[in-house]
């Protein structure tokens, strides 16, 4: 990472710098983390799941017998809300937080994940590349950096769409799909070059429960209209997924200090993982089963959700300067919204070349960001 005038250039400049390999060991903060931590209670995380399936129906009873424009407001955003806390409870599953039982796991996963349109193993998997590969510009999966070159062959209507609010909050289901630009392969389909052979039976599994559930939908809108079915299931959908797009896009982007990526010999899991943002989500941190304190889950995924914050109190010590105390939040985070738009403005592609990089912005995308919100 070069210097000018003493500061680092994309980097820190109070003389501590992030990219430098740390002085501990990624067992030495395992060995910090209290033996109970790392106990997974079948019943507590079922217990869980039977809070939030309670809280789904019992908002959709409320929204059926209310039926008036003031609660459906609530009833959207709410109803949203639950539906993003019931994927995370089924990323449990899929990391094996969620009990020791691996039928548990899938069973659980399938029921939470094909409720609300996600795939369970194509999801579980790619998330699992995911994991082993955070920080790594070639090999990460979730929210990976653009080199230059894949950036610069993007349409300027792909460009826009891309980095401008509220466009990428929208972005989970294309990403099921297609995955991200530079990468190609589908969540549904068995032979994508995101499975192994020996994984396409669980991916057919997967995309036939997804399946059923899209046609439960089909057949609640001939049975009671599509209109009640878009009101109680459709605009929740959007809500869970700009829910989810917003969480996992700042986990990893737009910390007040750039941070680094690495290629190479310079990534290793450790700093990889140190690379990720924990987040203060205000009242939603206990209804998301606090997702936003992800440095230790990143970095042992095995934790069950209910002690990642104490994991995390643990852990800080060992880890000192590379973890980022996340900025404190009212009730409503809306604090993240300015992490949200500064980054999209400013964090664009990374060099192609060099194995420590940092986002560069695209100054032409910024005038025309800049010209159209000014028209």
């Amino acid at each position: 990472m070069e210097r000018k005038g003493g500061e680092y250039v994309n980097g820190e400049n109070d003389g501590f710098d992030p990219s430098n390999p740390p002085p501990f060991r990624i067992a030495d903060i395992r060995a910090a983390i209290p033996k109970h931590c790392w106990v997974k209670n079948p019943w507590r995380s079922m217990s869980y799941v039977l809070r939030d399936v309670s809280v789904v129906f019992a908002l959709g009873a409320a929204a059926i017998c209310l039926n008036n424009w003031v609660f459906w407001q609530f009833y959207w955003v709410a109803q949203g809300t639950m539906f993003w806390a019931i994927f995370v409870l089924g990323h449990d599953c899929g990391h094996g937080s969620f009990s020791d039982n691996p039928i548990l796991n899938s069973v659980v996963g399938h029921i939470l994940h094909s409720s609300i349109l996600v795939p369970y193993h194509g999801w579980r998997i790619s998330h699992r590349t995911h994991h082993q590969n955070h920080g790594n510009v070639d090999k990460d999966e979730s929210w990976v950096p653009l080199p230059e070159k894949i950036y610069k062959n993007l349409s300027l209507k792909t460009r826009l769409l891309r980095f401008s609010v509220p466009f990428p909050l929208f972005a989970y289901p294309l990403y099921l799909l297609y995955r991200s630009p530079g990468k190609e392969g589908s969540h549904f389909n068995p032979y994508s070059n995101l499975f192994n052979p020996h994984e396409r039976k669980l991916i057919m599994i997967s995309t036939a429960c997804w399946t059923a559930m899209l046609l439960l939908l089909a057949f609640l809108s001939f049975a009671i209209g599509p209109a009640w079915v878009f009101k109680l299931y459709g605009v929740p959908y959007l809500i869970f997924v700009t829910w989810l797009d917003l969480v996992t896009y700042l986990h990893h982007h737009g910390h007040e200090k750039k941070l680094p990526w690495y290629r190479g010999k310079e990534w290793s899991y450790l700093r990889g993982g140190l690379t990720t943002v924990d987040r203060d989500y205000g009242l939603f941190n206990n209804i998301h089963h606090d997702i936003g304190t992800h440095v230790i889950h990143h970095l042992f995924p095995q934790i069950p959700h209910y002690h990642l914050v104490e994991a995390t109190k643990a852990a800080k010590p060992v880890i000192g300067k590379y973890y980022r105390e996340p900025k404190k939040s009212g009730p409503i985070p809306f604090h993240l919204i300015n992490n949200l738009v500064a980054s999209l403005r400013q964090d664009h592609y990374v060099s192609n070349n060099g194995d420590i990089v940092y986002y560069e912005t695209d100054p032409e995308l910024f005038q025309i960001l800049s010209l159209g919100k000014s028209e």
